[in-house]
């Protein structure tokens, strides 16, 4: 396993990729943007969202985040990146305020290249601890 940051937060998140209907993989990204920097926060899901949409082979700009605030089922910090054309799963996400900064917990299919969506998460200036789905 790779250094965690917030072993908390990895187990907690580690238990969301647990058995389901298709097998998913996660990472925590850790940014210093506290609750007035919500709209610097939002573009940081969606930056992060792009590095998974690339890495699990779909092109960004055909792809759009549902928001929490868009339907009555989720809650208005969570998001999921959706393929424009057959609404396809790419991501989905909780953006949650933890000691008075943000973390992104996101999630996607195993398929998705992880390595390449950590250090690409990475590039973008973010702290990031990567959850494997399929180990114990």
């Amino acid at each position: 396993m790779a250094d965690v940051i917030d072993e908390d937060l990895y187990q907690r998140t580690k238990a969301l990729l647990e058995p389901g209907e298709i097998e998913l993989n996660g990472a925590i990204v850790h940014t210093e943007y506290g609750s007035d920097e919500d709209v610097q926060m939002m573009q940081a899901t969606i930056d992060v969202g792009d590095v998974i949409a690339t890495a699990a082979g779909h092109d960004p700009r055909d792809c759009y985040v549902h928001s929490g605030n868009d339907d009555p089922s989720f809650s208005s910090n969570q998001h999921q990146g959706l393929t424009l054309e057959s609404e396809e799963f790419v991501w989905e996400c909780q953006q949650l305020l933890r000691n008075g900064t943000f973390d992104i917990v996101i999630y996607y299919e195993a398929s998705a290249d992880h390595e390449a969506i950590l250090e690409g998460i990475a590039d973008l200036g973010f702290e990031v601890s990567g959850v494997r789905g399929d180990e114990a």
